[in-house]
């Protein structure tokens, strides 16, 4: 004798105990248009840059705040900087940098092993220029958008506003303290 259970037939009566392949594939393909949405809004690289500048900006910003101290105490700018008038800037890795760099730390201004934790690499993006005697520009050259396209991104590398910045696109915008 069959058994019959309320009128269902007995393929009808089979319990569900997965999910189809349609439907799993259905899932995948939303959770990888989400997670590709999501990382074309975070854009990683992007924020690397961004970390990147601002630790540039803190050393940079460090050497121009440690100048200025010097300057306060002895009435005088670090030596090894020389005054030019003709648009001179030197990165704080070449010999005036290192010797500005160690001048300024001889003196208490700067940590003495400054030059070793701000790193070769950041150190070489910061130019450092003195047009007179009371005057340093110390400048770094932005490299993620959202610095580049920043109010301040408005001077060459001298300290001297450019008319092209900031357009966010020209590799002759520098942020300048000054």
């Amino acid at each position: 004798m069959k058994k019959f259970t309320k009128g269902l037939a007995l393929s009808e009566q089979r319990e569900s105990k997965g999910f189809t392949l349609i439907e799993l594939l259905i899932v995948i393909a939303l959770l990888g248009a989400l997670a590709a949405g999501l990382l074309a809004a975070i854009d990683p690289f992007e924020q690397l840059k961004k970390g990147s500048d601002t630790s540039i900006r803190g050393q940079a910003e460090s050497f121009y705040n440690a100048s200025i101290a010097y300057y306060a105490q002895r009435n005088s700018l670090p030596s090894s900087i020389t005054v030019q008038a003709d648009g001179w800037s030197a990165a704080l890795t070449s010999a005036v940098g290192s010797a500005a760099i160690s001048e300024l730390a001889g003196a208490g201004e700067l940590k003495s092993d400054f030059y070793i934790l701000a790193g070769v690499t950041k150190l070489a993006q910061i130019v450092v220029s003195k047009p007179t005697n009371e005057k340093i520009v110390v400048c770094y050259q932005p490299q993620s958008k959202a610095f580049r396209n920043d109010q301040y991104t408005k001077y060459n590398s001298t300290g001297l506003t450019a008319a092209a910045c900031p357009s966010g696109t020209s590799s002759l915008c520098f942020q300048c303290f000054q």
